[in-house]
């Protein structure tokens, strides 16, 4: 009799190895975990959401010439309530006189003083991270701690550890609501724990090799964790289930070998639809979602490995708990509406395609928004409160910065002119209008007589100055020509004669001496804010909003201004343009995501189901989610952050199409052995607990986030995420499985087969077999076997491994072997 050595595949013979070396990845995990506690803490996060503009913005360009070439010191708006004005004018004179706190604007107008309410603007002498500032800002809080007090301040904003608190009471809440999912959905209670030690693992690894990326948003760094628990916490649950089927007649190292075996390449698999929408993220112009992207998919691959690594091992130590804290299953049997479902396979689908086509119309009708300025949150921090209450009180200003090449005053003084005659602008700082002394302003130009009048000098003395001025400028003509005609700017010669005197070349009385001190301490600080040594700083404060149609128009008409006077290199920078900026990119990455997401996932399937129909219909149900669910703002008139669309839409593309996966691999699977009405009841019911486990999980990590935050981008997110992830709940539940029903011929004649992959067979007869098999031959057979099959065959197999032969070539087989079995007996 011959006999066959069954050999292992790939999978079997790297399960294996992981589970007799599990002790060795289990000090791997240990060095692993050890190092990731510490390099957690060199993790570099960046605040700023304009940093990720692309590079070619004027925003991004304006920014870093600003850094590059101005001094900006920090500011403050500090608003206190329930006073008087008498009260208000003694508050302002005590802050006068806090060191570091270089002015106070406070007047008696509407501006600054109304309803009981106070508003003082204090400039720093340092810029937002200086020690002086930090100090200044300190004992401005102690100073007027006694009064209702609202501060709007960037100096000591403690805006990131807000968000860290709200993000650490997300995440204690999301585990309850998990393990509670867990407890409803286990089979066995000691699972949890194993869980949820995977997944901690899995999540500070990718938390720890952050740093290696340089630096990452507050936006990955706040959510990573928690979309990571609910993107990934699914490829724990397939091997922890496969797990428990295959112990039910295994030892607990064969079960835990021949799962693994079977759980990588379907949990592999199941990643892929994931990784493929974070992919499309991070095509984004907009790099926030190259951020966001890498550090997700990073995620991934860090659960992927603790699932695949750690957790066998922790089966193996559990393995006896897990046995002893079996409880029967408390997922609900769903048959009834699974019927419910199939009957009404003509009704629903019509409806749907209604619903859908509207839901792409408003969805694009939705009014999304660039700034934080029109979007509110459910819960509110103490600087957003501030922010509402000198908003409401006050007139909110939107203050601008224009960058205009340096060295002519002239263009200078007509362009700040020309700007000031705007309605919607309520004033211009620049060099050119800043009073000085008297009635001239800096950069009025003054000979040499003028400037000796003005600052009480020796018209001899100051001769000789605007003769050394012009030697230090190089302008010898002047000398030649006559100095009673050299005009030099107010600005300049002061500067210029504080030079000189601290070198020792002019000698002042103390008077003239300690005038000229204060004055150059002024002219130094109004010169390192606006002028650079390439380009000039008009600061413009206008009474519109932040954005919106008629905003972006101003905005186009204040550089329409500005071309006259330059032809080019001029940059507006401001909440205004960087809005501006973000719609401009908005539409580009809008379309980059939704078709290189739809193509990646499409492949994806389309290798996965061997079918070109199948896809189109799976992709259809979770883009009309995306519709749908975006759609509901427009409907309610609720301003969206843009932000929200362009990263969830990518998620529920990647995440939620394993929904619509899970169950039409049921369908396809059972409709070979039963009627497919039947087929359909049955796969909902079988797919129904992992569905809800997993859609659960993600629907309450985005609702958390959106309740619980007060930073507004990662509430919208996380509010967007939630509400997207139950309508694609709703909908591969129930719409689904009846396109699935009448698109069964389109999905039939659209299929193919490719060499290697399974698909299924079905023969009657005479077969002979050679490879796995996976079906009901008179019953289910699951094994790989070497021989001949007399009988009605459906199965699913590997390509080439079954084929019909004659019944002659059998008969004369048999003949052979019953006489071999003779001979033996």
């Amino acid at each position: 009799m011959d006999t066959t050595e069954n050999k292992k595949t790939f999978w079997e013979n790297m399960a294996t190895f992981i589970v007799d070396k599990r002790n060795g990845f289990f000090l791997l995990f240990i060095g692993l975990i050890i190092f990731c506690v510490f390099s957690s803490q060199w993790v570099s996060v960046n605040n700023n959401l304009t940093d990720y503009l692309p590079e070619n913005t004027e925003t991004r360009k304006g920014l870093t010439l600003m850094e590059d070439e101005f001094v900006t010191y920090a500011t403050a708006k500090i608003m206190v309530s329930n006073i008087t004005y008498e009260e208000a004018e003694n508050i302002a004179a005590q802050l006068e006189n806090i060191e570091g706190a270089s002015s106070v604007l406070f007047e008696n107008n509407d501006k600054h003083f109304r309803s009981a309410s106070a508003l003082f603007e204090i400039t720093f002498s340092g810029e937002v991270s200086d020690e002086i500032t930090v100090k200044a800002m300190e004992e401005v809080r102690d100073t007027l701690s006694k009064y209702d007090l609202y501060v709007s301040t960037e100096v000591g904003s403690s805006s990131a550890d807000i968000l860290n608190k709200e993000m650490g009471v997300v995440m204690i809440i999301a585990v309850i609501i998990i393990v509670s999912v867990l407890l409803f959905t286990s089979k066995t209670y000691l699972e949890i724990p194993v869980l949820l030690i995977t997944f901690g693992a899995a999540a500070l690894l990718n938390m720890g090799t952050n740093f290696l990326l340089g630096e990452i948003s507050f936006v990955s760094d706040s959510i990573a964790v928690v979309l990571q628990l609910a993107l990934a916490i699914d490829y724990a649950i397939i091997l922890c289930h496969r797990y428990t089927e295959e112990r039910a007649f295994q030892e607990p190292r064969e079960a835990v070998i021949a799962a693994l075996s079977k759980a990588i390449p379907e949990i592999s698999a199941s990643s892929l639809t994931t990784i493929s929408g974070l992919l499309a993220l991070m095509l984004m112009q907009f790099k926030i979602g190259f951020d966001m992207g890498i550090v997700l998919i990073k995620a991934i691959i860090w659960s992927l490995f603790s699932v695949f690594t750690l957790m066998p091992g922790l089966l193996m130590i559990f393995s006896k708990g897990i046995d002893k804290t079996a409880h029967r299953n408390f997922v609900p049997d769903i048959t009834s509406f699974s019927r419910i479902v199939v009957k009404t396979r003509y009704i629903i689908p019509p409806i749907f395609i209604i619903v859908l086509i509207l839901g792409f119309y408003f969805s694009n009708k939705s009014n999304y928004v660039y700034g934080y300025s029109t979007l509110t949150t459910r819960k509110q921090n103490e600087e957003q409160i501030a922010e509402k209450m000198i908003k409401d009180t006050f007139v909110k200003n939107n203050f601008m910065a224009l960058l205009v090449p340096t060295g002519d005053y002239e263009k200078e003084g007509k362009l700040i002119a020309e700007l000031k005659s705007l309605e919607i602008i309520d004033s211009v700082v620049g060099l050119a209008n800043i009073k000085a002394v008297e009635d001239y302003v800096l950069t009025d130009t003054l000979t040499s007589r003028q400037f000796a009048e003005l600052a009480d000098l020796d018209i001899k003395v100051a001769r000789l100055l605007y003769s050394a001025y012009a030697v230090h400028e190089e302008s010898y003509g002047k000398i030649v020509n006559g100095l009673d005609s050299y005009a030099v700017p107010l600005i300049d010669m002061f500067l210029f004669l504080h030079e000189e005197k601290v070198a020792g070349y002019v000698t002042l009385d103390e008077e003239l001496e300690e005038e000229l001190d204060n004055m150059y301490t002024q002219l130094k600080d109004a010169q390192l804010q606006l002028q650079g040594k390439n380009y000039t700083r008009l600061l413009i404060n206008t009474n519109i909003p932040e954005e919106g149609e008629e905003t972006f128009k101003w905005l186009d008409e204040i550089h329409k201004i500005a071309s006259k006077y330059y032809s080019k290199d001029v940059y507006l920078v401001g909440e205004s343009t960087n809005n501006y900026d973000l719609s401009s990119s908005f539409n580009h990455d809008n379309t980059i995501i939704g078709i290189t997401s739809a193509i990646f996932v499409m492949i994806v399937l389309l290798f996965t189901f061997q079918s070109a129909g199948l896809p189109v219909l799976l992709m259809l149900i979770i883009q009309g989610s995306i519709w749908i669910s975006f759609s509901i703002p427009a409907l309610n008139n609720v301003n969206i952050f843009f932000m929200s669309y362009l990263i969830v839409s990518s998620i529920q593309m990647g995440a939620n199409i394993d929904y619509a996966i899970v169950i039409t691999s049921r369908y396809q699977e059972l409709k070979q052995t039963m009627p497919p009405l039947d087929a359909m009841v049955e796969a909902l019911n079988r797919a129904f607990p992992t569905v809800i486990t997993s859609g659960s999980i993600l629907a309450s990590a985005g609702l958390l986030i959106g309740y619980l935050s007060s930073e507004p981008s990662i509430s919208s997110i996380g509010s967007s995420l939630g509400r997207g992830t139950i309508i694609s709940m709703i909908l591969v539940m129930g719409v689904l499985p009846q396109i699935l029903l009448l698109g069964d011929t389109i999905i039939d004649k659209t299929g193919f087969k490719l060499k290697g992959f399974l698909h299924t067979q079905n023969h009657k007869g005479h077969l002979k077999v050679d490879g796995h098999v996976r079906g009901y031959v008179s019953g289910m057979i699951d094994a790989k076997i070497h021989g001949t099959v007399i009988g009605d065959v459906n199965v699913l197999v590997e390509v080439g491994a079954i084929k019909q032969i004659d019944s002659k070539s059998l008969s004369s087989s048999q003949e052979k072997r019953e006489s071999h079995d003779e001979e033996i007996k």
